[in-house]
């Protein structure tokens, strides 16, 4: 019965796996509605700057921002949002598929390529593929905290505004619902005029400026830019644990398939034992009457 054992211990650390992937896809869920929680608190806040920013664009038409300015510069900047660790699915890939894609449109128009990493899977595959990485941030935990994410991030923003860069694009895994995350590649700046927009209806609202109106609008502008940056961070960590907790889900169910399926192959290999048994004993039986 040495095939029977060995099947017994397969069968004991493939429930063992399950248990584990059960556990992770439970911890997953519910960190899940925490991160949603996160990034849905965090849409009125850059919805109001934008507002704001609009507004004072509208009472100072003559004044144009940098990020809203188009640079002639020879290089693109990339912010590329990813996960930490890994066990998600194909979250990560997809992202970066889409990355890899946009890099090598900019690089046959002969533009430079500049990086900033969030997360150690995109750190990891821009290191691999040999793209410039000028910044980046790891560890950031489940929770993400602004502070952490101003210093990298600025550094792109900086090199816009002195003109470095014709393009800032930000990359993401934006969350759809449970079962559906889209990788997105959007452009960041230079700012589209649209965006800044006063919606049709509302009226428009003068203001009093310390210590000026372009102060308060670079300063608006620098803000409204981080609250982006910081939503397509939630978006990515929410749709982390969507992709963690299907993912998770998938691995505990084929775990018990393979459960069921070995648990029939010690079940027939424990019956042809006990079927070669039996006929060994018959055969005894009848050669010891036939002495």
């Amino acid at each position: 019965m040495a095939a029977g054992k060995e099947i017994r211990g397969k069968i004991k650390s493939v429930e063992n796996t399950k248990k584990i992937t059960k556990a992770m896809e439970m911890v997953a869920a519910s960190k899940m509605r925490k991160a949603q929680e996160r990034m849905r608190a965090a849409r009125p806040y850059s919805e109001k700057i934008r507002n704001i920013a609009a507004n004072l664009g509208q009472a100072n038409p003559e004044y144009t921002h940098a990020f809203m300015k188009e640079n002639e510069a020879k290089a693109a900047g990339f912010i590329v949002v990813t996960t930490d660790k890994g066990l998600c699915g194909g979250m990560n890939t997809n992202v970066l598929r889409a990355v890899t894609a946009k890099l090598r449109e900019q690089q046959s128009a002969g533009n430079a390529v500049e990086a900033v990493a969030i997360g150690n899977k995109g750190l990891g595959f821009l290191n691999r593929i040999g793209a410039r990485v000028v910044s980046h941030v790891t560890q950031l935990g489940d929770t993400p905290h602004l502070d952490k994410l101003i210093g990298p991030v600025k550094v792109l923003l900086d090199a816009y505004a002195e003109g470095k860069l014709s393009a800032v694009y930000l990359c993401y895994t934006k969350f759809i619902n449970t079962m559906r995350q889209e990788s997105v590649v959007e452009q960041l700046l230079p700012l589209a005029s649209e965006t800044l927009q006063v919606e049709s209806g509302q009226h428009a609202w003068d203001y009093i400026y310390e210590p000026d109106a372009q102060s308060v609008i670079d300063e608006l502008l620098v803000r409204y830019v981080e609250s982006l940056v910081y939503q397509a961070v939630a978006e990515n960590m929410a749709s982390e644990q969507s992709a963690r907790m299907v993912a998770m889900k998938a691995a505990t169910d084929n775990a018990g398939n393979v459960i069921s399926e070995l648990k029939l192959v010690y079940n027939k290999t424990r019956q042809a034992g006990i079927t070669k048994e039996l006929s060994e004993i018959v055969s005894g039986a009848a050669a010891a009457a036939g002495v």
